[in-house]
């Protein structure tokens, strides 16, 4: 499977962007997946190894403000940015169907997105993407830890994220300066939280009316929604050995449960 990367100039809400994006299409609807913060596009880029997901095209990029995607207005990146932002790239590439993936930061914004356009996506893996307010534990240091000064914010989090006993959180934490800019943090953090503790994310998530996975680590499985995704319908999906960063930590798992779930729909 041939992958492309490409740069892509776009203009979103008066916005310049230019995104770093992989992608990989064929006749089928694509995945679009959407990388959680501080994590980067590449991390869905094993698909065109695995051979179980071969015959899936995907389009995946660095949000604004991160990996190698560059902005001309960091505090303009909040989540709804990023929701206008993916709906930007799926109009580049002239996608009107696509399945949907999103992790963390990405899942939320993947559900907005799918809020928005229900027709329009077939099949949606939440990978612990917020949909309650005790989702905000990254987000809400914003608040719980103020600083004026973003780069001593984000140096603070770095390490605090470093010390942390749980699964995946030193490698995370030890590329977060290469993969976030500092000025982009507080839009993206506070917008988690807002919508986190305000909208009823949850009901949007059980409303949306394709096939919904909600994938998580061991560590968050006593999330208190579980059971009601469960007698929803909603396809759980336990990762063993992993928290918060299941394609860090046990990737393999993830993989598996993935292609398990998307075969299910061929």
């Amino acid at each position: 499977m041939a992958l492309t990367y490409a740069q892509i100039p776009l203009q979103v809400e008066g916005v310049n962007l230019n995104l770093a994006t992989i992608h990989t299409l064929k006749e089928t609807p694509p995945i679009l997946f959407l990388h959680g913060f501080g994590s980067c596009k590449e991390d869905l880029a094993d698909i065109v190894v695995n051979p179980r997901l071969q015959h899936h095209g995907f389009i995946a990029f660095d949000a604004p403000g991160c990996g190698h995607s560059d902005s001309d207005n960091l505090p303009a990146t909040d989540i709804p940015f990023l929701v206008a932002t993916a709906e930007a790239i799926l109009s580049h590439f002239q996608i009107t169907k696509f399945h949907l993936m999103g992790h963390s930061m990405g899942g939320l914004t993947a559900l907005l997105l799918a809020h928005s356009h229900p027709d329009r996506v077939l099949s949606f893996v939440d990978i612990k993407g917020n949909l309650a307010s005790e989702d905000c534990f990254l987000s809400r240091q914003i608040f719980n830890f103020p600083s004026d000064d973003p780069e001593v914010f984000l140096d603070a989090f770095i390490t605090r994220t470093r010390e942390s006993k749980s699964f995946g959180n030193p490698l995370y934490a030890s590329t977060l300066r290469a993969r976030v800019r500092a000025g982009a943090v507080r839009a993206i953090f506070e917008s988690m939280v807002q919508l986190s503790d305000s909208g009823d994310l949850l009901g949007m998530f059980l409303a949306l009316p394709c096939p919904k996975m909600f994938m998580f680590g061991e560590e968050n499985r006593g999330l208190s929604y579980l059971g009601q995704l469960e007698k929803e319908g909603v396809e759980l999906a336990l990762i063993p050995e992993s928290g918060h960063f299941p394609m860090y930590s046990n990737p393999v798992e993830m993989w598996r449960r993935i292609a398990d779930f998307l075969q299910q729909l061929d």
